[in-house]
């Protein structure tokens, strides 16, 4: 039997699901920054300002932001004088971003089209790793924190922010009758695509515990590993050291 991977509650081939993404985030590009907004009331927008806080970008520090399309994460760290690399497997995801920093006047961001799995960058080049929504829709998790080890500077440190599950009893039932019923529905009223966010809710659910994901990062060979919970573990900043 063929190796099988997630596809939201699907099982897949590696192959289709690589495929089956890429086409959920084209679909969505031009209008994925309006729907996180909408989706979370904004707060995405402090979820991402206390990530970037965590990672601490230096001037002069050599940074990837995988899987960073838009450019969310990355302007935030060009802000702090971090020479950032934005990479993403998805062209349109990063035609958007690229679009929005010229509007911005940022000619200094790097961008580079890279499947997570198999980097073309050179080992131990980055002071820094940070993925931000992203490493939930790579198709093998494992090789890509394996990347991300290899290509950071020894002393160098990951971070990634990723959906998870909350542990706030009550809360957890109105957020799971909020993402399944209604965000399929503004999925389709903003983005004009219902299909694409019932699958990026579903990918949240099958997505690994805190405690377990933590631990496929050790697995990878990073130290000092962490896990901080948002709004008791909706959202979640896992973060560790290449010692």
């Amino acid at each position: 039997m063929s190796e099988q991977v997630s596809f939201g509650y699907e099982e897949v081939t590696p192959e289709e699901k690589t495929e089956r993404v890429g086409a959920v985030f084209s679909s969505v590009a031009r209008k994925y920054d309006v729907m996180n907004d909408a989706m979370s009331v904004g707060m995405h927008r402090l979820w991402k300002d206390k990530f970037v806080r965590r990672v601490k970008p230096q001037p002069g520090e050599q940074i990837l932001d995988m899987a960073g399309g838009t450019g969310d994460i990355a302007f935030r760290m060009a802000a702090r004088g971090a020479t950032i690399t934005v990479s993403d497997i998805n062209q349109d995801m990063l035609d958007v971003g690229i679009e929005r920093a010229m509007d911005k006047g940022l000619d200094s961001l790097v961008w580079s089209r890279q499947n997570a799995e198999e980097l073309s960058f050179p080992s131990r080049f980055f002071d820094a790793y940070t993925i931000a929504f992203g490493i939930r829709n790579v198709t093998r998790i494992d090789k890509a924190l394996a990347e991300a080890h290899r290509v950071l500077k020894h002393g160098g440190r990951f971070y990634c922010l990723e959906f998870s599950t909350t542990q706030w009893p009550g809360f957890k039932e109105v957020y799971d009758l909020y993402s399944h019923q209604l965000v399929p529905k503004i999925g389709q009223a903003i983005a004009g695509d219902a299909d694409s966010y019932r699958y990026l809710i579903e990918s949240i659910r099958r997505f690994p515990t805190m405690p377990e994901f933590e631990g496929m990062i050790r697995a990878a060979g990073f130290t000092r590993t962490r896990v901080e919970p948002i709004l008791g573990g909706l959202v979640a900043i896992h973060s560790g050291w290449k010692i």
